[in-house]
């Protein structure tokens, strides 16, 4: 039998308050009211408690209401919380931290623009880019997610956000990501030779007019279902831009502050972007973004301001974050029981039918379901089904994916291997009751 009846009553009430004063705004994840969380704990309305692995949807990698992050916050709210377009003590401590911050294979990135969410930080690299080189063409991928504000959402080739909004951006061009396991091209990883990055060439000889200012994309892709490409991809399409005078824009909102066992994503390889657009985790809950610039890429810019970005309590945030994880050893913890959890995974897939693919780096991981494991047809239902069953047994989870068919797993950095074994426990009590 399920742990707990979801939703529970108080939390069916809030779920009626918000569906009649939020139109158009509702979660279509489980129905759970959250009231308060610690660590990788989180208590509903109802007193129900759940094992958190969501994150906040990326958001808290080092856990939820840390007593040291918490502290920052308090410290920082009790003696300034603003000015706007004024340098503060904080401000400057926090740009100095995260250029040092930078690894080996970027200290190219040698300058911090301060925001406040992710499509701000993608839509300043954009800018950048376009100032910098002249240009205004722009190549993202099918399946990226870079944000929710137009020109962010136009580089989206996620089709839920782009639907009846009329004309996007002028400009864009879309690529092939490598989602290997459903490949657009019907190759094989292990002899395809990263066609899909070399099929930018056919892109700028076809839909190009010559004009082509950066390419955009995520290490790995969140939106589409936890999208990871095979080793040296992401290198080759690098190497493309360098080759053909591109600027190199990284976006690692979901992906950095050790989310995939490393400070920043760009290391698995060495990358060294252009720009890099960082967010979600850096404020841990607080909202917070950067794009990390060349500084050449900056002259003669004088303008880049933003009403909430660097501001005193974001900064404080990000600093404590920065102090937890190197600190509290959070990278090893991520890698640990990241390998131990994927594992897990790819024993389900092979012991359930319904499991068709499991992947991930360090604590981001995806689950994707299938109706037949020979045709891969998505089995979103079944994933949402088994969400809610997930979250009844005491998970809390979302989904991804094109279909909804990615089971989202990506708990904050100070999951124990205990609280892991206890939740992918769980899951398997899940589709054990679904008949998976």
């Amino acid at each position: 039998m399920p742990k707990y009846q979801i939703p529970g009553p108080k939390s069916a009430e809030y779920l009626q308050m918000s569906a009649e004063y939020e139109k158009g705004c509702t979660s279509s994840q489980p129905p759970v009211i959250w009231e308060s969380a610690q660590g990788c704990v989180v208590r509903d309305v109802d007193g129900n408690e759940y094992l958190d692995w969501t994150s906040g949807v990326l958001v808290t990698n080092v856990g939820h209401c840390h007593p040291r992050h918490v502290q920052a916050i308090q410290d920082q709210v009790a003696k300034l919380m603003c000015p706007y377009d004024y340098r503060t003590s904080v401000r400057s401590e926090l740009a100095k931290r995260l250029v040092e911050s930078m690894p080996a294979c970027a200290k190219n990135l040698d300058s911090a623009f301060l925001l406040t969410t992710g499509s701000e930080a993608t839509e300043a690299a954009m800018r950048v880019a376009k100032r910098a080189t002249g240009k205004h063409e722009i190549i993202s991928f099918w399946g990226g997610f870079h944000g929710r504000t137009w020109g962010a959402m136009s580089m989206a080739g996620k089709q839920g956000t782009k639907q009846q909004w009329g004309p996007l951006m002028p400009g864009t061009l879309y690529s092939p990501y490598a989602y290997c396991y459903r490949c657009p091209f019907q190759m094989q990883p292990e002899t395809c030779g990263n066609f899909c990055a070399g099929w930018l060439d056919h892109i700028a000889e076809t839909e190009s007019i010559g004009d082509i200012a950066a390419l955009i994309l995520e290490p790995y892709q969140g939106g589409a279902g936890f999208i990871f490409p095979p080793d040296g991809w992401l290198t080759a399409v690098q190497q493309w831009c360098r080759d053909h005078h591109v600027l190199f824009i990284v976006d690692e909102v979901q992906a950095s502050f050790g989310r995939t066992g490393l400070m920043y994503c760009i290391e698995h390889e060495n990358l060294s972007p252009n720009m890099l657009c960082l967010g979600k985790g850096i404020g841990s809950g607080i909202p917070c973004a950067a794009t990390m610039f060349e500084s050449r890429l900056l002259d003669g810019i004088g303008e880049m301001s933003s009403t909430s970005g660097g501001n005193p309590v974001s900064c404080a945030a990000a600093l404590a974050v920065l102090d937890i994880i190197t600190e509290e050893d959070l990278l090893a913890n991520c890698r640990a029981v990241g390998a131990y959890m994927l594992g897990r995974l790819k024993q389900m897939v092979e012991k359930y039918e319904v499991c068709g693919d499991a992947r991930g780096k360090g604590l981001v991981m995806g689950l994707e379901f299938v109706t037949d494991k020979q045709t891969k047809e998505p089995a979103g239902d079944f994933c949402k089904a088994l969400c809610e069953g997930l979250v009844a047994n005491g998970v809390i989870c979302g989904r991804v994916g094109w279909w909804g068919q990615v089971l989202r797993i990506a708990p904050p950095l100070v999951i124990t291997m205990e609280q892991a074994e206890q939740s992918l426990d769980a899951l398997e009590t899940t589709l054990g009751e679904m008949g998976g």
